[in-house]
């Protein structure tokens, strides 16, 4: 097998909680060598946030981003630590930080010092929203899914704003991070130019609002919350049968065909109202209402069973469990026993043929590499 593809790359890890640390897991298992900087005593904050905890008591929150790391404890408070992270520095390929804006040059160990003690090196900034008016704002996700318009088209129905279940706009920053540091290290290796990386919760969040921000900018519509249904698909939503929900995304007429076979309702696929997507959109209730008349007389598995073998696209609404039996039913291998981790993990979603992901070692306890 060949080299890891980031095997020699030394990344310096100060960030903390989810968005940097998922970049530096996802550099991890590519191959670099992630040395993670951790307070005195209290490591990252993800390391209190639980339960639950794995079976060694360390908190699975951690153990979701901090893998084929090393921890090495300094206070960048005493001039001695800040030293030695210079120094460290003057070795390292990449520097990642998520402090607010201002805090690593008020540590002595901004972007323009440091690249003067490391010529080509990639710094890479991932704040909550940015360095201008918004430099003092707090950047948590829940805030950036308030403030950035997803929560203003997730929830049940009209008037009940809804995060998403997980701290997706952290995931996304970390992989635009990830992104913004690959690109970096390509313009390097032709040029041994580096530069600064930098990415917001804020603007990552706007810009993967993708078709509802393009719909805003485009053609002036503000979206509002629908529930599971889609603003431009139908029917592309969930639908009660005799036991309980299930999704389908018929996105286009063959599918919408196919889907009227399915339910013994061939005649809809005729009906004036429902013959294009954009019928469908305009006519959404009186077709849903068909529709959920007839799934609701038999339950989640038989549709699903039903309608995939047609080919139209569906699915039950499964739990994490069911979510991982699912995958590994399908042969997609989703999680990962690393060395020295009482816990298996989920794995990285990259496949590479000549450099795939490697699972070096579980997330570091704190400090474990300071000697």
């Amino acid at each position: 097998m060949s080299a890891a593809a980031l095997d020699g790359l030394v990344v310096l890890d100060f960030s903390r909680v989810l968005a940097g640390p998922y970049a530096t897991m996802m550099l991890g298992d590519l191959g670099a060598d992630v040395i993670k900087i951790e307070r005195p005593g209290l490591g990252d904050d993800t390391r209190e946030w639980g339960p639950p905890y794995d079976t060694d008591g360390v908190a699975t929150y951690f153990n979701a981003v901090n893998r084929n790391k090393r921890s090495l404890v300094l206070d960048l408070t005493d001039a001695g630590d800040v030293a030695r992270a210079r120094e460290l520095v003057a070795t390292a390929d990449v520097v990642v930080e998520n402090f607010r804006p201002g805090t690593m040059e008020k540590l002595g160990l901004g972007y323009d010092t440091l690249c003067e003690l490391r010529p080509g090196l990639i710094y890479c900034s991932i704040t909550g929203f940015g360095h201008g008016g918004g430099a003092a704002l707090p950047g948590y996700d829940l805030l950036i899914q308030a403030v950035g318009g997803l929560m203003s088209v997730t929830g049940p129905e009209a008037g009940q704003p809804t995060k998403v279940g997980v701290a997706v706009v952290d995931v996304l920053a970390g992989l635009h991070a990830t992104v913004g540091i690959l690109a970096a290290l390509s313009h390097r290796n032709r040029t041994g130019e580096g530069q600064r990386v930098e990415t917001t919760l804020l603007s990552t969040l706007l810009s993967s609002m993708v078709n509802q921000a393009s719909g805003f900018l485009g053609a002036g519509a503000v979206p509002a919350i629908m529930g599971n249904r889609h603003p431009s698909i139908t029917p592309y939503q969930t639908f009660d049968t005799a036991d309980r929900p299930i999704a389908l995304a018929v996105g286009n007429d063959k599918q919408f065909a196919l889907l009227c076979r399915a339910l013994e309702l061939d005649d809809l696929a005729d009906d004036p109202r429902f013959r294009t997507n954009a019928l469908r959109v305009a006519n959404r209730e009186a077709l849903c209402d068909k529709l959920v008349a007839v799934l609701r007389t038999r339950g989640a598995d038989h549709w699903y069973i039903v309608l995939t073998g047609l080919g139209v696209p569906a699915g039950p609404i499964n739990d994490m469990a069911e979510a991982f039996a699912f995958a590994d039913a399908l042969g997609l291998k989703p999680t990962v026993t690393i060395p020295g981790s009482p816990t298996p993990q989920v794995a990285n979603p990259i496949t590479l043929s000549a450099t795939p992901p490697t699972y070096r070692c579980p997330p570091p306890r704190l400090g474990q590499s300071s000697d």
